[in-house]
């Protein structure tokens, strides 16, 4: 039986050690953490839980069909409820909207709300439906680095709509000629922030990512974002996956290009090397190649791209209710164009910066203490180039506190009762993600899907490459296609 060795326990890992392992694979996967999972695990604090990363849950069915792979049945082992708002969006003047999960509904608060025809809403919707459905088979189950991809009838009919995929254009550009109110502009330029983009240069390609909340649905697990990783590892390990937590991969063996196996080091045993028939990296690309193969050559070019945004993560333990809040809750910078040109020109964070708050004890209320509500609370940030973090976040913390005080009518400062903090630095320490970026290369030009690594080496054979630094890029839904796409490969 060949054996595959697996660096990185993040949720692409985790899929694609149970893919290979219902191919008749020997897996073994290799943590340097003492937990699975990555960005998506979570942690306790003084009575309250928190998810630590990703905090959307979209295309639920990717996580479904790695049970269906084995033979087993998911709702067996992993609950979850479909949303029916979807987020609660607040601007400074006032301004309320409730993004309702059924689109006619939506559309019909928007009309209410903000005077655009509801008709327009659900049409651009139907847009974004129709985006997706020609771009996913191309761009998001296949590697963009084969020929038949290229040669295929899903290609073909890619390239019979291109001027309708919004290639050409940047999504803000594409959002203001649509819909021209600016508040509506900003709410559907807000999804380019789900690859770490900026809406005033990513493509509008990225307008599919609205119709997989509104026409497919967002979702959440009954037992928080985390048991995402942990049904996973446990199906992994149902059939056989061996997991090394606390083990960290110093270096990747090859020899004449060609991979022989790892060298790890672990508290237990020390420094040693493991022999393996193949490897796969779920650990960020650049660092795959700058820390684990300084002997081979690199792929500068693609490696020294920009990065994507990072963020700043206050987690918070608030001893109060706010029943105008839900799950997901955006309040709104007054000047988005500016916050976004701040952060990836100046490399700092906008003065009044927009504020993502994820409350997962109303949907859970045992992740706070009653009568309390356990507050994740994301500001989008520059990724780390030797900023003076300690300062931006002494700054930031009290604009946001300030900003959201003032939109909810409250006194935070006086409510939060317990605090940690992430930030790219440590996002970086944590994750191996180049420079804390979230979603490796940034997505700020028309080449950017094409600026990914693939999904395997061209120089080292046997060596392979999951998660949100390669293709098909960031999130849950795009690592966990990395790895199907990768399994396809080797």
């Amino acid at each position: 039986m060949k054996k595959v060795a697996i660096i990185g326990a993040g949720i692409a890992g985790i899929a694609s050690a149970i893919r290979l392992a219902h191919k008749g694979y020997a897996v073994e996967v290799f943590e340097a953490n003492e937990y699975a999972g990555g960005k998506l695990s979570s942690f306790e604090q003084n009575g309250y839980r928190f998810d630590a990363g990703p905090s959307l849950f979209t295309l639920p069915h990717l996580v479904e069909e790695l049970f269906q792979l084995v033979g087993q049945k998911a709702s067996d082992f992993f609950e979850y409820e479909r949303l029916s708002t979807i987020c609660h969006y607040f601007w400074e003047d006032g301004t309320r909207l409730n993004a309702y999960a059924e689109p006619p509904k939506f559309a019909q608060e928007v009309e209410k709300v903000l005077g655009i025809s509801a008709t327009k809403v659900e049409e651009f919707l139907k847009d974004s439906a129709f985006k997706y459905e020609v771009l996913d088979g191309l761009f998001l189950q296949d590697s963009l680095h084969k020929l038949s991809t290229w040669t295929s009838k899903k290609a073909l009919r890619g390239y019979l709509n291109l001027p309708k995929l919004g290639i050409f254009g940047t999504m803000n550009h594409a959002n203001e000629r649509y819909f021209q109110h600016p508040k509506l502009v900003q709410l559907f330029n807000r999804y380019a922030t789900y690859n770490g983009s900026d809406p005033y240069q990513t493509p509008a390609t990225l307008n599919i990512i609205p119709h997989l909340e509104y026409n497919v649905g967002a979702f959440f697990p009954k037992k928080g974002m985390v048991d995402i990783t942990n049904v996973l590892v446990d199906l992994a390990k149902s059939i056989g996956v061996k997991f090394h937590f606390q083990y960290r991969v110093k270096e990747i063996l090859t020899q004449n290009q060609q991979i022989i196996g790892i060298r790890v080091v672990s508290q237990d045993r020390g420094e040693q090397e493991l022999f393996f028939d193949k490897v796969v990296s779920n650990m960020d690309v650049t660092h795959t190649y700058r820390k684990l193969l300084p002997q081979s050559p690199h792929p500068d070019k693609l490696l020294n791209q920009p990065k994507s945004s990072s963020g700043v993560i206050f987690y918070w333990g608030v001893k109060k209710a706010f029943p105008e809040l839900g799950l997901h809750n955006i309040l709104f910078s007054d000047d988005y164009r500016e916050e976004f040109r701040v952060m990836f020109e100046d490399k700092k964070i906008f003065k009044d910066p927009t504020v993502y708050i994820n409350i997962s004890s109303k949907h859970k209320p045992d992740d706070a203490p009653e009568g309390c509500e356990n507050w994740f609370v994301l500001i989008n940030a520059p990724a780390n180039e030797g900023q003076d973090w300690d300062k931006l976040i002494q700054d930031l913390r009290q604009q946001v506190i300030d900003k959201v005080s003032r939109i909810l009518s409250c006194d935070l400062a006086s409510l939060i009762e317990t605090e940690s903090i992430l930030d790219p630095r440590s996002i970086e320490l944590k994750t191996s993600s180049a420079q804390g970026a979230l979603y490796g290369n940034s997505s700020n030009n028309k080449y950017a899907a094409f600026l990914r690594h693939a999904n395997f080496s061209k120089n080292i054979k046997e060596l392979y490459f999951v998660g949100g630094s390669v293709h098909p890029g960031g999130g849950i839904p795009l690592a966990l296609s990395s790895a199907k796409i990768m399994a396809k490969e080797l």
